[in-house]
């Protein structure tokens, strides 16, 4: 198994400090977050007790964007979310957001697939334009994104604009 395909282990000190066992050096919530945007599956257990303290962890994270007003999670999924602690449907809840989750991720790929050179459609004018809009946008909505704001991301923006800016206009041409 190749070394990125195992959880990369976070210890939890005593301090609440988190230490990244592969590099040997302290990590924050921030950290972790792009791990998990980068692909790589974590792990984050307590030091002292051995406990997996990972589900813990991923929930900080996402309360932490959210209450940042990068909001993913709509009122009334958070709402029914609640809800389902207190209901005899927790069985079937976990199962049916991952199944959901998993859904997307191959709905997205299948998607990209779709868009690339080797369907006919990708001749035609503008679709290349479309299909870097389509991969910034899954990009966004898979977490796959830096920090928000950083200049290149700024650069990748203002080039989808470009792009989208040349679609509409090369569309508008072929109604006249």
């Amino acid at each position: 198994m190749a070394e990125t395909d195992k959880p990369l282990l976070i210890k939890r000190y005593a301090s609440r400090r988190l230490y990244n066992t592969e590099t040997s050096d302290y990590v924050t919530l921030d950290d972790i977050a792009e791990f998990i945007r980068d692909g790589r599956e974590v792990q984050i257990i307590d030091l002292k007790s051995g406990d997996d303290l990972t589900r813990q962890y991923l929930l900080q994270i996402i309360a932490e964007h959210e209450s940042r007003g990068e909001n993913v999670l709509p009122i009334n999924v958070l709402t029914d979310l609640v809800r389902s602690y207190t209901t005899h449907a927790t069985s079937v809840v976990p199962d049916f957001l991952a199944a959901s989750f998993e859904m997307l991720r191959d709905g997205q790929s299948k998607m990209l697939e779709n868009m690339t050179m080797a369907n006919p459609l990708a001749t035609m004018p503008g679709m290349e334009a479309m299909r870097a809009q389509q991969e910034a946008f899954m990009k966004a909505m898979t977490g796959g994104a830096g920090a928000r704001g950083s200049e290149g991301e700024q650069e990748d923006l203002d080039e989808i604009k470009k792009q989208l800016s040349e679609l509409q206009e090369k569309l508008s041409k072929m109604d006249k």
